[in-house]
């Protein structure tokens, strides 16, 4: 969680950003999240389950390799905007901690597994992400905020950062505190 001056830092290129692409075109890119059962927001200090979870291009998460590590969530989409800008930095930060122990399982919120599939194919993206189906939602539901959704669950299973909407590189890079 940001305070005082870095978030108001934040606020102000968040607008900025959302004034440069216009808000209202967005709302029409977003018919997965219309679906999407709205679950809270996990807060600072809530307790995180993981779901063993299918990766879309082959493999498992396995939700007991991340107990006593530092395990990077992040819901996204194909076709949203905010998480295009956001990924590349996401996949850096992946690259750069994954061999510091950096867990990380992303979740695709599109309605089928192949668009995702597609587009990390199309964009190199290599950081583990499975698909938000129905026997994610049981275990991790993503919560009823806009995308992408960036939350750190601490080695002790607890929340230590969550943030909705896009973040800027160097808030990504940032993030490398945790680990």
């Amino acid at each position: 969680i940001l305070t005082g001056s870095l978030q108001t830092a934040f606020d102000m290129r968040r607008r900025k950003l959302l004034t440069a692409l216009g808000a209202a075109p967005l709302l029409r890119l977003q018919p997965a999240l219309a679906k999407a059962p709205a679950a809270p927001i996990p807060k600072v200090g809530d307790v995180m389950r993981l779901p063993d979870a299918p990766l879309i291009n082959g493999g498992t998460f396995l939700a007991a390799e991340a107990e006593g590590q530092v395990t990077l969530v992040y819901w996204w989409a194909s076709w949203c905007p905010f998480c295009a800008l956001q990924s590349p930095h996401m996949q850096r930060l992946w690259d750069a901690q994954r061999a510091r122990g950096l867990k990380m399982l992303a979740l695709s919120i599109d309605d089928g597994i192949e668009a995702p599939r597609q587009y990390m194919a199309r964009k190199g993206y290599t950081f583990p992400s499975g698909h938000n189906d129905a026997r994610i939602e049981k275990v991790l539901p993503k919560p009823g905020a806009a995308i992408p959704i960036t939350c750190i669950r601490g080695r002790d299973g607890r929340v230590v950062f969550i943030e909705t909407g896009q973040m800027f590189p160097e808030d990504v890079e940032a993030l490398a505190r945790f680990v």
